[in-house]
């Protein structure tokens, strides 16, 4: 297949999954949709990018390269014939208008969406796999991989070997706000994915030049919505507290969404709703 093909092939397989697979599910009463949607990008694997988030990370941080010779070690592998796929589920209509009417709690649907839509991801992360290799190709998804494990950033606190924000923003499908989501152009409501395979496909052009371009915080000095969205008070001008996040989240809303929604879950995402970049790009008129 020519490179064209084989993008729109991969491009399917993840689209068909979301639309068409049992997997992709809230496991609610009525089996509704996790989610309805994506956005799919790619990178190359020697983009110099990955080596800056070794630098800007952490040296923990691994590059396409590294997870796939540690993966694949009887094989000799080059960094530019390996391919990052990632994609971009944006949370449903539905899921983002209940999570906007919440002050404290996340609303059922997105704490459903945090616990089975991550595991539809997680099947779909499974899935590309599978059918890359079905057909020939070498492929891993990092975030499933004995390689991915949690670190400690000396800029940043809660890191991992992988972030799948930043395969995204490599794959030239958003940038960051002041709260840490990513902003894509179906908005920051959302979960991402990759998968890195030796495939060979054009990489998607990065449409911006700044990793903040996308949040008006940063390129006009206005907006600022997220912060008072927090419950955890963990958001300020300075940026995203993720400790204080994270001791908000367990064990307060752990607790809550057992309590009332009756499943061992958790979730937030009050500052991905509510807020101008909740399904889109924001611009200044929409502070207004």
């Amino acid at each position: 297949m020519s490179e064209h093909k084989i993008k729109l092939w991969i491009k399917n397989i993840i689209r068909d999954f979301i639309q068409n697979s049992p997997e992709n599910s809230l496991k609610d009463a009525t089996g509704e949709k996790a989610w309805e949607d994506c956005l799919i990008g790619f990178s190359n694997g020697a983009d110099s990018i990955f080596q800056e988030y070794k630098e800007h990370v952490g040296s923990f941080h691994m590059t396409p390269l590294e997870l796939f010779t540690k993966s694949f070690p009887e094989a000799e592998h080059k960094a530019d014939q390996l391919t990052v796929i990632s994609w971009i589920l944006p949370q449903t209509d539905q899921t983002k208008c209940d999570n906007r009417k919440q002050t404290g709690y996340p609303a059922e649907r997105w704490a459903r969406a945090r616990i089975f839509g991550e595991q539809t991801n997680a099947a779909l992360r499974d899935h590309v796999v599978a059918t890359l290799q079905g057909q020939g190709y070498q492929a891993i998804a990092p975030q499933l991989s004995p390689y991915w494990k949690r670190k400690t950033s000396d800029k940043f606190g809660f890191a991992s070997t992988w972030s799948e924000r930043h395969a995204a923003y490599a794959s030239g499908l958003g940038t960051f706000g002041l709260c840490d989501g990513l902003i894509t152009p179906k908005g920051k409501a959302m979960r991402c994915g990759s998968v890195i395979a030796d495939i060979q496909i054009p990489p998607t052009v990065r449409p911006y030049q700044d990793h903040h371009e996308y949040c008006l915080f940063f390129t006009e000095g206005i907006c600022k919505r997220c912060i008072p969205r927090c419950p955890a008070g963990a958001i300020s001008e300075l940026g995203h507290d993720k400790i204080k996040c994270r001791g908000y989240m367990f064990p307060m809303i752990n607790e809550y969404v057992k309590a009332h929604y009756h499943f061992d879950g958790y979730g937030c995402g009050l500052c991905q709703t509510g807020v101008p970049c909740e399904s889109k790009i924001p611009t200044a008129k929409d502070v207004k």
